[in-house]
Order: structure tokens, then sequence, then C-alpha cells
């Protein structure tokens, strides 16, 4: 018998699975055995049956107390640590930083844990980056979102009976999912326009057909670090910028907001003041709802209406809201990771401690917390863990190539997207 490898169940609330039934296969074709957890797949429209196929096997939540690997969308909660054996590795979307109580417990469990979000950017880890993949789809489905509550047509009609105009859809925060959701609301033949701290993204902005706003002073200019992340901005950038786009979102029809730090709360980009200004029946969407969102008013897991009648969406783990494309993608992403640490020769899964991708994503080993932004955290527990919340983020946005985003129609200026390609802060994701 084979190492285990055993996929669960996640938390009630999150749909999506660490496991697809074709890396399935490939993981049986590894030399490991895989173990899924009856109905593990059902909120992914994967059944059991199409696991088997694949080679896998269905089992139940304490076979993970006999897996040398366990794979997860979320990391593990407190019930779920206690049947782990000391040893095995865990690798999932593990949302460390303001739960350094959950990071301690994983240490106090003996278990390796490995953090997908902190995946490199580099060229050999760009099929493993969950970052993109999920962020990807979070945009797609904020465009989704806000035109279900939005009671117009997106695109311009003209009919014999009279011109429908074109909405007018922002959006802030030029990521991953910023980008998509440019590309997806251009799909649907609204008039888009965005903005963003980063000066290279402009181009790619423009490059999929909207318009870019943003107050380009020096500041502007430096607003981006050596690794392509995004500053935070001063508060005189900030009063500046917020001038500039709040005369801007008084005639849109979607805000879609996308705006994130690592490890810090969600700037503040929609004021009470800008909601009031728009027009009733005006949507915004917060896809940083869940580290205390960009629209001042929004609420994690709720539509609000304000009181002028502009709804705010803030709709936890949008990635889940179509949870069949996003666990395929997911579930590609930690096969190609876990690949790269099984012998071929021998079919075993051994941890290289020295490999870049091991050291970088690598949270708890050996009873200790290992990683280095966590170095202070201690290996015991010191408080109950914080509840995992189906669609916690997921940190920053990871550089993306526009033109995936884009229509056909946009692939001359592919290589113009390339060239501005840069890591960058954005939303969900």
């Amino acid at each position: 018998m084979g190492q285990v490898v055993f996929i669960p169940k996640e938390i009630a609330g999150e749909p999506r699975v660490a496991a697809s039934p074709e890396t399935v296969k490939r993981l049986a074709g590894l030399g490991l055995d895989v173990v899924v957890e009856a109905g593990a797949g059902l909120g992914s429209r994967i059944t059991d049956e199409e696991f088997v196929k694949a080679g896998g096997s269905i089992g139940k939540a304490s076979d993970a107390g006999r897996a040398d690997l366990v794979l997860k969308v979320r990391r593990p909660t407190e019930a779920e640590l206690k049947g782990y054996k000391p040893g095995a590795a865990v690798i999932a979307t593990m949302d460390p930083y303001g739960n350094e109580a959950a990071v301690a417990a994983m240490a106090g469990a003996g278990v390796t844990a490995f953090a997908m979000e902190f995946m490199p950017r580099i060229s050999r880890a760009q099929s493993m980056d969950v970052l993109s993949s999920q962020a990807n789809l979070a945009g797609y489905q904020a465009v989704i979102d806000g035109a279900g509550e939005y009671d117009r047509a997106l695109p311009m009609m003209m009919t014999a009976a009279g011109t429908v105009p074109a909405a007018k859809v922002f959006i802030m925060g030029v990521g991953v999912a910023g980008l998509q959701a440019i590309a997806t609301a251009r799909r649907l033949g609204a008039v888009v326009t965005a903005t963003d701290v980063r000066p290279a993204v402009k181009e790619q902005v423009q490059s999929l057909g909207a318009k870019f706003l943003a107050v380009e002073d020096d500041e502007f200019k430096a607003a981006e670090t050596a690794g392509g992340y995004a500053k935070e901005m001063s508060k005189e950038y900030q009063a500046k910028q917020a001038a500039l786009t709040a005369e801007h979102i008084a005639k849109q029809d979607i805000v879609i907001t996308t705006a994130l730090i690592p490890g810090r709360p969600a700037p503040k980009l929609v004021s009470a003041a800008m909601v009031a200004s728009m027009k009733p029946g005006s949507v915004l969407v917060d896809l940083a709802v869940e580290r205390g969102g960009n629209v001042e008013g929004a609420e994690a897991g709720k539509v609000v209406t304000a009181a002028n009648g502009v709804k705010i969406v803030g709709h936890l783990n949008v990635p889940g809201r179509v949870a069949a494309s996003a666990s395929l993608l997911y579930a590609k992403n930690l096969y190609a990771f876990v690949e790269t640490m099984v012998d071929k020769s021998t079919k075993t899964f051994a941890v290289n401690r020295e490999d870049e991708l091991v050291k970088a994503t690598m949270l708890t080993d050996g009873g200790k917390v290992v990683h280095s932004a966590f170095a202070n955290v201690a290996a015991a527990p010191a408080e109950k863990p914080k509840a995992i919340v189906p669609g916690q983020n997921r940190g920053d946005d990871p550089a993306t190539d526009a033109a995936e985003a884009a229509p056909k129609k946009a692939a001359p200026k592919k290589a113009a997207a390339k060239k501005a390609g840069k890591p960058e802060t954005g939303g969900e994701g």
C-alpha cells in the first residue's frame, strides 16, 4: 500500500473541493493512494463515482488519521487537527494573517502545514498560483453579481422603441480580479473605467478596452515596490484620489472594488458620501469585504440597500459562488505543487526543505512555527483559533497577462499587456 492522500469535505458554507477527477487520476499515477471523503465534491458538481472512476476511493472523515498528505481548500479546524497524525503534511489556503492562534494550533498538532497563498511569483510556480486562479473567477463573478442586482441591461440596445444606454461600470483595484472584471464587463457591453495606485497597470487597463482614472502625480509614479506590489499611499494622495473618484462614482451604475494590501485591513475607497451621491438602483460590489471592505456600509455576507436605493453587495467566498469551475483550477494548483515533492523513481512523497517553494510556503514543521512572518507565534495555541469563515481573503493577487482575461478581439494588444505585467494588489484572491 502506498502513501495516503486524503481529500476531506470542507466546512459548511465552502462548496469547493481540493481535488478533481483529473487530479485524483494524476495523483494515483504518481503512486499515491487517494482517499476522498464521501460527498466532498458534491458542492462542485463532482460525484463520488467520478472520483472512484479516476482511481480514488471513497472514505470518511476518520480516514484523515492515516493520511500522509491532506489536501484542503481551507486551513484545518481545531477539530480536524485532532484527527491528523503527527508529521502529516497539510496543503491548503491557510489565511494566517490575524489568525496566529490557528497557526500555533497546527504547529501544536505536529503537522507540516503549507500556505498556498505564499507561493512565490516565479516562472516555475505559475501553475501553482491559487491567488490568480481564484481571483480570476472572483472578478468574473463580481460582474455577474453586480449585473444581477442592477435592474437594467448592460449593453447599449438600439431598438424600434428607442435606445437603451450602456451601463457604466467602474473597477477600483486592477489586480487579477480587477482585470477579469474589466474584461467581463466589456464583454457584456458596458462602458468601463478603472483605477489603481500602480502606474504599470494603466496599459493593461487600456489594452482591455477600458479607460484609466488616477491622480498621476510623483507619488503615483513611485507607487510600486521593487517586487511589483502596491505601496500604501499617503493620506494626502488618498485625499486627492478620493476627490477625483468622488465625482466619477456619482455617474456610475456599477462599481466593483477589489483593493487589498497583504496582511492589512482593506483600504476604504468609497465613503458614505460617495454612496449617497450615486443614483438609485446603482450597485457597489465589494470584493474586499472579508478584510473590512473598501466600501463604507458594506456588510460581510449581505446585500445592503442604502437609504438612497443604492445596493452594496458583500458576498463572502466569491470564488465559491462558481465552485464547479473554481475547484477544477484550485485542484490543478495543488497537484502541480504536490508533484514537485514526489520522487518519481520511488513513488513516495517527501518534503525537500531546501526547495525554494517549500521554504516560501511552509508555515509549521516539527511542532514549530517556521515561517519568518510568524516567528513570534508560539507552537502551542494561546487561545482558541478564530472561526474559519467561508470566503476569508487569500491575500493579494499576483501578476497576470491582461490578455488572458481579454475578449478574443483584444488579442492584438496582448504584447502591450504582457509588457506591463507586474504583481499587483487586487481583489478577492
